[in-house]
């Protein structure tokens, strides 16, 4: 039975894209790519999945209470029988009830090294800090902000010359790797948690 894997995205959808081509690919095995939402009319990933042919659905998100918006993307995953929710870009922070309906089975990446510069604007922060090193992170998600355990890391060096936007797109390519890195390794069962930490375990044969 393959794992059925949702993608929550409000913009572009380049870390979807990325986990979609892995999952047609078969870098990430034994899965599929079941429903992509999005809270807001327009957002091009959602044109994106509908390319592919994925499941697509906008719940739009504007004047709803947290929780009142959360039940209904929940139920959206739960009729769909969702195994793996990966946030990309979704600018929305979870409600305690969402993580709670999915506690271990979301995950977010983030484009910091965490717990370092959380939320937004990460790259400009960084350089305004004269940080020499940038880089993302792939994390459990729970009731705080970009707070999780941590799974994977990618270090990027931060370039005299950078700005923002450059820096960010160094980043995104890291982004695209250890995504569906850590995609697989949580559908594989490969990692066990003890406090804060995630410790892997090597591929299975």
């Amino acid at each position: 039975m393959k794992k059925r894997i949702a993608v929550l995205l409000s913009g572009r959808g380049s870390n979807f894209e990325a986990l979609a081509e892995s999952v047609a690919s078969g870098r990430i095995p034994n899965a599929e790519m079941a429903l992509v939402v999005s809270n807001r009319e327009g957002a091009p990933g959602i044109e994106k999945a509908r390319e592919r042919g994925i499941p697509a659905r906008v719940i739009p998100s504007k004047g709803l209470e947290r929780e009142t918006y959360d039940r209904q993307v929940v139920a959206a995953l739960e009729e769909a029988g969702i195994n793996l929710v990966c946030l990309a870009g979704f600018m929305r922070l979870l409600s305690p009830y969402f993580v709670e309906r999915f506690r271990g089975r979301i995950l977010n990446i983030h484009p910091s090294l965490l717990p370092a510069f959380p939320g937004l604007e990460a790259h400009r922060q960084e350089i305004e800090h004269g940080v020499k090193f940038a880089g993302c992170t792939v994390h459990f998600v729970d009731e705080n902000l970009d707070a999780g355990p941590i799974i994977l890391q990618a270090v990027v060096p931060v370039l005299d010359d950078d700005t923002p936007e450059t820096l960010a797109a160094r980043v995104l390519a890291e982004e695209h790797r250890i995504y569906s890195e850590a995609v697989r390794i949580v559908l594989e069962g490969r990692y066990r948690i003890e406090g804060r930490r995630v410790l892997l375990e090597p591929p299975k044969n």
